[in-house]
């Protein structure tokens, strides 16, 4: 039996929990199954089925039958006390975006070196690390290399730290307690409070900086990517001989710029 749209709390012109509208022609139960586990996903844990239902509109069946159906897939996970939590084949789905997301926006990344003259970097926060998406590496002889899918601390690089100040201080302060801060170089920040206080300048400059934090004698500038679907950034590496303070009055604007087309190209695309 179709249920009603006064059933369900939500129809398919309504707007779910993260404010997008459902397209219209969409298919609304594979539209549901997405809202939930997006929901799992902003609760950052377990849920009760009861909490599901009570949260997203929908009748108790109707979320029974979509997590029992996206358990049996694999990308929701019942734990024993009952509890849902968002399921390990999700890792192989982000893994898999996050390299085709890197090949997509590796043009823009290009066009930076060609702007900046320095390597450039797209990273994603993941947890309490950053992972690197893609890279275009400068033309100079002696320039920087990370590899795609490279994972660091986010205490002490500067796409890291331009991602912690997009977040609000409470949530950046649960996050940097609940890891390690090893000082991968003598001028690694390993105190909480000395980078929290570090994310507001960040947060009124407008950019981060690492200064040799995570290796010695290489400067990094760095700004987030606004309204990512996932928490992300840009930067420009190079030696710090080269990334001078005055190179960043030209790096800056170029980054800022880059981050802007980016978000409007993702935009673009979730749009289509």
């Amino acid at each position: 039996m179709k249920e009603s749209s006064e059933q369900t709390g939500l129809s398919p012109a309504s707007h779910n929990g993260n404010g997008r509208a459902a397209a219209a022609g969409g298919v609304q139960s594979i539209e549901r199954a997405f809202d939930l586990l997006e929901m799992l996903a902003d609760a950052g844990g377990a849920l009760g089925l009861s909490e599901v239902a009570t949260a997203s509109g929908l009748p108790l069946p109707t979320v029974h039958r979509l997590m029992r159906t996206l358990v049996n897939r694999g990308y929701v996970r019942q734990e024993n006390s009952r509890r849902y939590t968002l399921g390990s084949r999700l890792i192989w789905l982000g893994e898999t975006s996050s390299r085709a997301l890197g090949t997509w926006l590796r043009p823009f990344l290009a066009q930076l070196v060609r702007e900046t003259g320095e390597t450039a970097n797209l990273a994603m926060l993941d947890g309490d690390e950053v992972v690197y998406l893609a890279q275009v590496p400068s033309p100079h002889s002696m320039r920087m290399f990370t590899e795609p899918g490279r994972r660091v601390r986010v205490h002490c690089t500067a796409v890291g730290k331009a991602m912690l100040a997009q977040l609000p201080p409470e949530q950046a302060r649960s996050l940097l307690e609940h890891s390690d801060m090893p000082a991968s170089t003598p001028t690694t920040i390993t105190d909480p409070d000395l980078l929290l206080a570090h994310l507001e300048v960040i947060r009124k400059q407008g950019y981060a900086v690492d200064e040799g934090e995570q290796e010695v004698g290489v400067r990094c500038f760095a700004v987030a990517v606004p309204d990512a679907p996932a928490a992300m950034a840009i930067s420009t590496s190079g030696p710090q001989a080269r990334m001078t303070d005055e190179a960043a009055a030209r790096i800056v604007p170029a980054l800022k710029h880059t981050a802007l087309e980016l978000s409007k190209a993702m935009a673009a695309d979730g749009a289509a």
